[in-house]
């Protein structure tokens, strides 16, 4: 099957990978390099690293598909995920089974572009990964199979998007292998949308509750200033109760059942919550609103 791909991030490579193997991969786009870094310099997304690696040809102007699609004498489909983009007419037409989207989520719950960050945020314990038709509306396409997956208490983003990029490999490759065994089914439901998280989302609020931070550290990463510190919180758990802490991983409980495990300062590396609190000499621990704890 002759087929184009589209898409950004990392955790789509393993479906890209599985499909460049069995079938013919006419062309790559993704999104065009962007500044990153301190020094500000134009960085590959994955997928284009990815794809210059197997000799595929990588396009990041979406107005380069007209004459890409013409000069492979057209294509059957199109696997899209992670793309960023807005598709008009004249992409989603162009191949005899259309665009074919990974969304990583039970549609039409959590259309939109944080799908897996969201899901982990809110604390659901479980969620799909769904391939769909690409239709001009974000993420209404119907559905063209449903696999589930379940999110562990202390599953981060990262561990989901690992586990839905080998899920949607297994699901690409058994679409492709026989499409017409998948009929699309109209989402049904009241839909929910996602949005980006930003920078701000990262500042934890001390008066939310311990599983909702956990959940906004493992989904998004946690900022606060800790005795006029920047720090990172890298990572952290739940307990029932004091007496569950770990030897291994001691932290103070800051709130009821709380644990810090790693954190980063500013301009540091990162390191785990004890070696942090040694550093300190003792002094009271200040969180970010003036919440003290005594070590």
């Amino acid at each position: 099957m002759k087929l184009l791909l589209m898409g950004t991030s990392s955790w789509v490579i393993p479906a890209f990978d599985c499909a460049a193997d069995e079938h013919d991969v006419i062309a790559v786009f993704t999104r065009a390099p962007k500044p990153a870094g301190r020094k500000q310099e134009l960085q590959k997304s994955p997928v284009h690293l990815w794809a210059e690696g197997r000799g595929i040809p990588v396009y990041t102007n979406i107005k380069d598909f007209d004459d890409v699609v013409k000069k492979a004498n057209g294509m059957d489909a199109a696997v899209v995920a992670s793309y960023g983009v807005i598709l008009k007419e004249n992409v989603l037409n162009a191949a005899r089974l259309g665009c074919i989207n990974i969304h990583p989520s039970d549609l039409p719950k959590y259309r939109g572009p944080s799908p897996m960050a969201t899901a982990v945020y809110n604390g659901d314990r479980e969620s799909m990964v769904c391939l769909m038709r690409v239709t001009p509306a974000v993420d209404s396409g119907d559905v063209l199979m449903r696999r589930p997956f379940s999110i562990g208490e202390n599953d981060t983003t990262a561990d989901v998007e690992k586990r839905v990029g080998e899920m949607s490999s297994e699901m690409v490759s058994e679409f492709l292998a026989a499409p017409e065994k998948y009929p699309p089914i109209p989402q049904v439901g009241e839909p929910t949308y996602t949005r980006k998280f930003t920078g701000d989302d990262e500042i934890i609020d001390w008066s939310r509750d311990a599983a909702a931070i956990h959940n906004q550290v493992r989904a998004i990463g946690g900022r606060t200033k800790i005795n006029g510190m920047d720090v990172k919180i890298l990572e952290t758990r739940v307990v029932q109760n004091p007496s569950d802490v770990g030897a291994n991983n001691y932290s103070p409980l800051q709130y009821p059942e709380l644990e810090i495990i790693a954190v980063q300062p500013a301009g540091k590396r990162p390191m785990d919550w004890k070696s942090f609190v040694n550093g300190l000499h003792g002094a009271a621990i200040e969180f970010g609103e003036g919440k003290t704890q005594k070590d």
